[in-house]
């Protein structure tokens, strides 16, 4: 299996990267034997790509394949079975750098390690990659510093950014890079894609209707029965908005199923992050446990001495922003997944109402398309869809509104029409 079988339904995308692969290693070769090297092959290799597409489209999995395809040690390259693929894929080639921001930004920090990284000459294989899963999430100070690097490149060092668009990365760095621009697949290329992975035939065919092209998602929905009710849970809420105690609570078992995500999602990792910083810090080591073996023992009731660790608090204060940061973006993950499904829902409803000649989104909750359908008008529908997605829009640019508020203020309105 080559690294491009896992770009599902993008066979332009694989095209195009698999004849930059090559071209790179017609350079490296040539340079080995003292021709033109990387610099004659730019054509179509080039030091710096900028992969676009909407989320679930497999952004970070082409950018990640191209990584392998570069670092192969075989011929044609992207074989995904050398140790060079594996080691990729796998995040753990010595060669690669992967940045992803834990929370609702990426810093000046990282950016500038990366940077680091990008000016030193590979150690083990033909490239250093650097890899930055969300660049539409630098802060302007990391952008600034990501722009130097781009401006004046090291020979071997290839910047991999992802974004969901281009218009989310800034003029400055989207002009220096090579644009590979990806789409959601198919229904039946997301379904394909199942029917290898073993998932029977009748549930790939629902998974890849209610993902809407959503590779993690159709995966999620096809092998985890808790996606799967929770999915139905969000999918029934249009029926229940008969009072307005009702949109309260249906508001409230939304979000509050959202923290629980986040929660399961994060506090393992939490947890482990913490101890591990305690413990790198020395953090509730004693003096007295410090000492030598040939150390005098402590006099009979005399307390051991805490260790002050010169920065620990601030370092612990920092990691735990970190952690919040990153929970609350779960939460908003996982509610924004809930307003497509009720977006896709109130899509199906218009096509009933209208009579519209195309596939239903969730063909396994037709009979609440239809009953919704019934009871109202396609003036009404359209209303409810656009609030869905006004919603959904006001979560994902204004991180620090409320999002039971946000929730129950859409319910009211999907009740009133």
């Amino acid at each position: 299996m080559t690294v491009w079988e896992t770009l599902v339904g993008q066979e332009a995308v694989v095209a195009t990267l698999r004849t930059a692969a090559v071209a790179a290693s017609a350079g490296i070769r040539a340079a080995a034997g003292g021709g033109d090297g990387p610099a004659g092959a730019r054509s179509g290799m080039t030091h710096s790509w900028l992969f676009t597409g909407p989320a679930g489209a497999g952004r970070q999995e082409a950018a990640r394949a191209f990584a392998a395809a570069l670092t192969c040690e075989r011929e044609p390259p992207g074989c995904g079975e050398c140790n060079g693929c594996h080691t990729v894929l796998t995040d753990t080639a010595t060669d690669l750098r992967t940045v992803t921001p834990e929370g609702f930004s990426l810093g000046v920090k990282d950016v500038r390690a990366l940077v680091r990284d990008a000016a030193s000459a590979p150690t083990a294989g033909r490239w250093r990659i650097l890899l930055l899963t969300d660049a539409d999430r630098l802060t302007e100070a990391a952008a600034n510093a990501l722009l130097k690097a781009l401006e004046e490149p090291a020979e071997r060092a290839v910047f991999l950014l992802c974004a969901p668009s281009v218009e989310d990365v800034l003029p400055t760095i989207r002009s220096r890079c090579r644009t590979v621009a990806l789409r959601l697949p198919s229904a039946a290329d997301v379904r394909g894609m199942l029917l290898r992975e073993g998932i029977d035939d009748r549930l790939a065919q629902t998974a890849a209707r209610a993902s809407q092209g959503h590779l993690a998602l159709a995966r999620r929905l096809a092998t985890d029965e808790a996606a799967r009710a929770h999915r139905a849970a969000v999918l029934r809420i249009p029926s229940r908005l008969g009072r307005v105690g009702d949109c309260l609570a249906a508001a409230a078992e939304l979000v509050g199923a959202a923290n629980a995500d986040a929660e399961a999602a994060n506090t393992e990792r939490d947890e482990v992050e913490t101890e591990a910083l305690k413990t790198a810090l020395g953090v509730g080591a004693t003096a007295t446990g410090g000492k030598s073996r040939s150390a005098r023992a402590p006099k009979a009731g005399a307390k051991a001495r805490s260790m002050v660790v010169r920065g620990a608090a601030g370092a612990l204060k920092e990691l735990e922003r970190t952690q919040k940061s990153r929970g609350r973006r779960t939460v908003l993950d996982s509610l924004d997944r809930a307003l497509v499904d009720l977006a896709g829902l109130y899509r199906d409803v218009l096509a009933e109402q209208l009579g519209a000649p195309v596939d239903p989104i969730h063909a396994d909750h037709a009979a609440e398309a239809a009953g919704l359908a019934a009871g109202s008008t396609p003036e009404q529908t359209l209303r409810r869809l656009e609030a869905v997605l006004a919603t959904r829009a006001a979560l994902a640019d204004n991180p620090g509104l409320v999002p039971l508020l946000a929730v129950e203020s859409l319910t009211l309105v999907l009740r009133d029409g």
